[in-house]
């Protein structure tokens, strides 16, 4: 009986190296740090697919010319592959979280309005390209968020458009000032062990999704608020389902008191309680306390428990700051080599030394799985290189699977790009002819023929195409698809025809939300169940329903009650 290897990498490391392979590809970092080092922040920001949605006149006039020369000063420190680098994502594909407003850094004095730079991303529904938007947001006098400030040009509202207490680099400045990127080793806590679970917190129990109630004061159930707590040692956590939560990734807990002290200085508190959110409806809550100012803060679970209304106004640890960097994991897993990180990045962790990505995380087995996934990967990019080549050597041997070489009547004959198409070299040009005319008529094809026709409907590069096209990387999926069939193919009906016009079709998406022009109110789901973000699930006969989302347009098109277009025919019969 042969013995089977469970692959015991976390699917978050899995997903982390496809992003570091795919979402942010080298020619995208060369073209943006080679506009940012003239000068050319906007040069940057385009190459990097990165949209401003600034006017920078509007904010002279409106706040001055020193908040604008701060801003100005920021912009042109901004580096925007590495925002790209650390920007939030999602599983499973690892795509930018979809609608989402980051505060980048902030900006205020005395008798002015104070205003935030953010990064935003578009939802859903409109995500293809992958483009981050840069954008100004502000207070109104009376601390009421303004929707839609005179410095804040976007055509289609945003559906999350205050800036995400969870999600913010203000107080992480590494993760996109390039003047700044150094912090990274020790903001990220490079030299410290990895740890899957906080210290202090409830550890998973025994049986995977049951709570261990025997440490009570751990456990704060948020659908029963005094459900399980004993008094006398109430506890920080406020959970529901951490029993899976502790173990999606591991937590920089050894910095979770420098990083709290960071977080309530901004807030104007020296000390005081703060939360760090474990998972989709847990939280543990802290307080950061210290004998004096001489000595360093620690944190420790807050004594008493607070009704769920206060927990939910307490600040928030930032993720940036709860979790440990995935370049790090990645680094000590073994799943990626230094010189493919982003060179901002590398230079920051090379400093550290080599102690900050000695050690894996993982076992011995993963260690295994780790090799096989790795040379699994670079079997996709090396069959993609060879591809692109204009084939093998002459004497070259025949290896298995190999695209470039088909066993045709008995003899191996060669397959290679000429004048800019994939052909069969060792057949006469009259002889496919005859031989493509005779496969129309309904007759057998040359084994060169189908082998031709297999890698124009599903390449073996495909995964590699879909992966680009999924970050938008429109540029390099294309790129691979030429230096496979060469610059003059035609795409036949397959896998690869699909998804490129996927592709098309969802830019059309997006270039409508960001115009405006959107055809069918993103809030309109079908009757039959479907997805309310997504408008292509609704049905042609649904009638959107009007609210504060709605489109001016669309509102005074389905609410007005123009005459139908009928008339009475008076003529005699």
């Amino acid at each position: 009986m042969a013995h089977h290897f469970a692959n015991t990498i976390p699917a978050h490391l899995l997903m982390w190296q496809r992003v570091r392979e795919y979402a942010v590809p080298p020619s995208m970092i060369e073209t943006a740090t080679a506009r940012r080092a003239v000068g050319d922040w906007a040069g940057a920001c385009a190459a990097a697919r990165v949209d401003v949605d600034l006017d920078l006149r509007a904010v002279r006039d409106r706040h001055g010319t020193g908040l604008l020369t701060r801003l100005r000063a920021d912009l042109r420190r901004l580096a925007p592959d590495l925002l790209r680098w650390h920007m939030p994502r999602i599983a499973p594909d690892g795509r930018l979280r979809p609608g989402l407003t980051i505060s980048l850094a902030r900006y205020g004095s005395s008798g002015a309005t104070p205003f935030q730079l953010v990064a935003r991303t578009p939802p859903a529904w409109a995500d293809a390209g992958q483009r981050i938007y840069l954008a100004l947001w502000e207070e109104s006098g009376d601390g009421a968020p303004g929707h839609r400030p005179r410095t804040y040009s976007y055509p289609h509202p945003h559906p999350h458009p205050h800036p995400d207490r969870r999600f913010r680099l203000d107080l992480h400045r590494h993760l996109w000032d390039s003047e700044r990127s150094g912090e990274l080793a020790r903001r990220c806590g490079a030299g410290v062990a990895l740890s899957m679970a906080p210290p202090g917190l409830p550890r998973t129990p025994a049986r995977p999704g049951v709570p261990d109630l025997s440490d009570r004061s751990a456990v704060h159930d948020c659908s029963r608020a005094s459900a399980v707590h004993d008094c006398s040692r109430a506890s920080a956590v406020h959970n529901c389902s951490w029993a899976s939560a502790v173990h999606n990734c591991p937590w920089a807990s050894a910095r979770w008191a420098a990083e709290a002290e960071l977080l309530l200085g901004a807030e104007g508190r020296p000390r005081g309680a703060f939360t760090v959110r474990l998972g989709a409806r847990s939280r543990a809550v802290l307080e950061l306390v210290a004998p004096d100012d001489s000595h360093t803060p620690t944190f420790r679970p807050l004594r008493e428990t607070l009704p769920p209304q206060e927990v939910a106004v307490l600040p928030v640890l930032p993720e940036a700051a709860a979790r440990v960097l995935p370049d790090l994991e990645l680094l000590r897993a073994g799943l990626i080599a230094t010189d493919r990180l982003h060179p901002l990045v590398a230079k920051a962790l090379a400093v550290s030394g080599p102690a900050a990505v000695s050690g894996s995380a993982l076992s011995s087995g993963s260690a295994v799985s780790s090799g096989s996934a790795v040379s699994s990967s670079s079997a996709v990019s090396s069959s993609a290189a060879v591809s692109s080549s204009s084939g093998p050597a002459a004497g070259s041997v025949r290896r298995p699977g190999d695209p470039h070489r088909v066993e045709c009547r008995g003899e191996d004959h060669r397959i290679a790009l000429r004048d800019g198409t994939l052909t069969a070299i060792d057949h006469d040009p009259a002889q496919l002819r005859r031989e493509e005319l005779l496969v129309a008529l309904g007759g057998p094809a040359l084994p060169c023929l189908r082998a031709i026709d297999e890698v124009h409907r599903n390449p073996e590069a495909l995964p590699a195409v879909r992966e680009r096209l999924g970050h938008g990387d429109i540029a390099g999926a294309l790129a691979v698809v030429e230096g496979l069939l060469g610059p003059g193919a035609v795409l036949r009906e397959g896998p690869l025809r699909e998804e490129l016009e996927s592709a098309a079709a969802r830019r059309v998406d997006h270039g409508l939300f960001r115009s405006g022009l959107v055809a069918v109110h993103p809030g309109a789901g079908s009757a039959a169940g479907g997805k309310a973000s997504d408008p292509r699930h609704a049905e042609a006969g649904h009638r959107p329903r009007l609210d504060h989302r709605t489109p001016p347009a669309m509102r005074l098109k389905q609410s007005s009650r123009a005459r139908p277009r009928t008339g009475m025919n008076l003529s005699a019969s």
